[in-house]
């Protein structure tokens, strides 16, 4: 993928192309780019009760400067045992930050995406990509 090529940071650049494999194997999804920075695996539409409404990526990642942003949507908020078990990172509503893969469990990591997608397929459709 030419966005992953196209980083410059050594470790985020082989702990992105991990993380890709990981992600295709998980979900049997291509990649698709979500802006500029986020690469997306699925997507679901999404309507609030304001009415408001849209698509997103169903899961991914993002390599950044700081950390590596792993997207799991709708977020952590069940998920406080396998964190527990997953190593060094911080945490967002709907997004781990994590600093090198070395510093986590790999296998922890694809637990949490499958049960973030899993949780994600109960309250959505979601597509391939």
């Amino acid at each position: 993928m030419a966005f992953i090529d196209a980083v410059e940071h050594k470790t985020r650049k082989a702990d992105a192309l991990v993380l890709d494999q990981m992600f295709r194997d998980i979900t049997g999804w291509q990649p698709r780019m979500w802006g500029p920075t986020i690469i997306g695996y699925g997507s679901y539409h999404y309507v609030y009760d304001s009415g408001r409404e849209g698509d997103y990526l169903a899961t991914g990642f993002s390599p950044r400067k700081a950390s590596q942003s792993i997207y799991v949507m709708p977020g952590y908020q069940d998920f406080s045992e396998p964190l527990s078990r997953l190593g060094k990172h911080k945490k967002g509503a709907a997004c781990l930050y994590i600093n090198k893969l070395s510093d986590i469990d790999l296998n922890v990591l694809r637990e949490i995406v499958t049960l973030g997608l899993d949780k994600l397929k109960s309250n959505y459709p979601v597509a391939a990509t």
